[in-house]
């Protein structure tokens, strides 16, 4: 606040600040389901590419394993990202998000990058056709994959959580690997041994699907932490909760910036220029608990008073 710090602190406002838990508990349930599902998908995608000798299996298995690594990092990201400030941290652990999401972005491409030349050299090695429990297993993994992009995105949207978006979109990429996996093992049941590459190439298509998810994520991540402004729809909704407060005349600028699940935002609110310090403070205090209490997202107001300029 910039009024002077001597100014008695005025009464608050009748709103109660929005506690953003709520969003955390739901994308930490959102997250352990998706952690579940993948962990099982995995095991269960490993053993049939190994019994089966489907490296296009094996890859999908690897493909899960890494959604498993995401998401333990980004359940243990909003857990840290709850802790209230510090000394060290005086706005707080909500970029612990961001920053998780940055690295296992890396993480993804790297081991997309390794599959990916694994499947190339395996690409002219003959192995036995995989058997029909592979297509089974495939064909099952589309199902769950989609069904859990639609559920996440639902949440991502809901709660505003860009890991949890990235999450869902990154099933439905799992489910179109899997799609590939299931056309590659169909074209060798129908063909024979001389469809045999096509279970190396619906290889290269996870692995390539997965450098896009990574580069996207890495993307996203990258952008929340250079302090991009918030989408317009928000900023304008925030716009017009300040003007409704008594007493302000104007937004003369508006900053919100995304910081895991909440928001940081700078506001110049302008005044009439002949109140006192006092009313300014108190009209000031009024912006920021009326933002508060109106967002759950919204984690902090700074709010800088400007003299009104009658036209």
């Amino acid at each position: 606040m910039n009024p002077a710090p001597t100014t008695p602190s005025p009464a608050r406002s009748a709103f109660e600040p929005a506690s953003p838990q709520p969003l955390y508990r739901e994308a930490i349930r959102a997250a352990g389901l998706g952690l579940a599902v993948n962990a099982l998908l995995a095991a269960v995608k490993l053993a049939g590419g190994i019994l089966g000798n489907s490296f296009a299996l094996i890859a999908d298995a690897v493909n899960s394993l890494g959604d498993v690594v995401s998401t333990v990092v980004v359940l243990l990201a909003m857990r840290l990202a709850q802790r209230p400030p510090d000394n060290e941290h005086p706005y707080g652990h909500t970029r612990a998000e961001g920053i998780a999401a940055s690295n296992v972005a890396i993480l993804m491409i790297v081991s997309a990058l390794l599959l990916g030349w694994e499947a190339i050299q395996r690409i002219t090695v003959s192995h036995p056709i995989p058997p029909v429990a592979t297509l089974w297993i495939a064909a099952a993994n589309v199902v769950i994959k989609e069904s859990l992009y639609r559920y996440k995105r639902a949440v991502g949207l809901r709660i505003g959580s860009a890991a949890i978006l990235a999450n869902a979109w990154d099933h439905r990429s799992d489910a179109l690997c899997a799609l590939a996996v299931l056309i590659g093992l169909g074209a060798i049941r129908w063909g024979g041994v001389r469809y045999l590459w096509a279970d190396e190439a619906a290889s290269l298509c996870v692995a390539a699907a997965i450098i896009w998810s990574g580069s996207r994520l890495f993307y996203e991540s990258g952008v929340e932490l250079m302090d991009v402004q918030a989408d317009p729809e928000l900023v304008e909704e925030i716009r017009r909760e300040a003007l409704a407060v008594a007493g302000v005349q104007d937004v003369e600028k508006l900053r919100v910036r995304k910081s895991g699940l909440e928001y940081f935002v700078d506001i110049h609110i302008e005044v009439d220029p002949r109140m006192t310090v006092a009313d300014g403070h108190k009209i000031g205090h009024d912006v920021k608990d009326q933002l508060v209490g109106r967002f759950a997202t919204v984690r902090d107001v700074l709010v800088h008073l400007e003299p009104h300029q009658a036209e």
